[in-house]
């Protein structure tokens, strides 16, 4: 099993990378975790509390929780993602039964500064955009799709995803194998990756 890691800002166009890459592989043979289903569980909190935590800082994220269902993954067994509310800032109770494929990628903002689950990808990739870009599809989605007002954004942007940047994921390019600027000249590094994973399919 490949397992590929890919980071970078919010916004920075994550999901976009990846859906490039699996759009020209054979359908079935990978499979994608997104950090954003394991969020810590915050059932023993109020909605007040889950609303003043810091979800752009590391310890935000249940590590211990996706290196075990990565490695049950290698090992060939099936795992259940957790199901992540952005709307009432927990996990549903509901999760996605996962098999596991020849390549599997994991997105997402914090997933390079841990460094036990570093050593778990054989590919490393930060995906870099300009951090006013980053800042307009942060507002674009939270309006849309997290029921999100534009105060509200711009506040926890200042106070919390900025610093958090600047802090935690910025410095982690030191540990990408590639580094994708996700601007309209990207093909070529998407392309190297794409023969990166058709040669380990083969």
């Amino acid at each position: 099993m490949l397992i590929i890691g890919i980071a970078g800002g919010t916004g920075c166009g994550k999901t976009t990378v990846v859906n490039q890459i699996l759009n020209e592989l054979p359908e079935g043979e990978v499979g994608v975790i997104s950090q954003d289903s394991y969020y810590m569980d915050t059932s023993h909190l109020s909605f007040d509390e889950r609303e003043k935590i810091n979800f752009d800082h590391p310890r935000s994220i249940d590590f211990d929780l996706l290196e075990s269902h990565l490695r049950d993954l290698r090992a060939g067994k099936d795992i259940y993602q957790p199901v992540y509310s952005f709307l009432k800032h927990n996990r549903t109770g509901d999760t996605i039964l996962t098999h596991p494929r020849k390549v599997m990628i994991v997105e997402g903002i914090l997933i390079l500064t841990n460094p036990e689950l570093r050593k778990m990808f054989d590919i490393k990739i930060f995906v870099h955009a300009d951090s006013d870009e980053r800042l307009i599809r942060r507002l674009k989605r939270d309006i849309s799709e997290r029921g999100r007002d534009l105060e509200e954004v711009l506040t926890r942007y200042k106070n919390t995803l900025k610093p958090m940047h600047q802090q935690f994921i910025e410095p982690m390019k030191e540990y990408a194998d590639i580094i994708i600027p996700n601007n309209k000249y990207n093909t070529v590094a998407v392309d190297i990756v794409k023969t990166i994973i058709n040669q380990s399919l083969v």
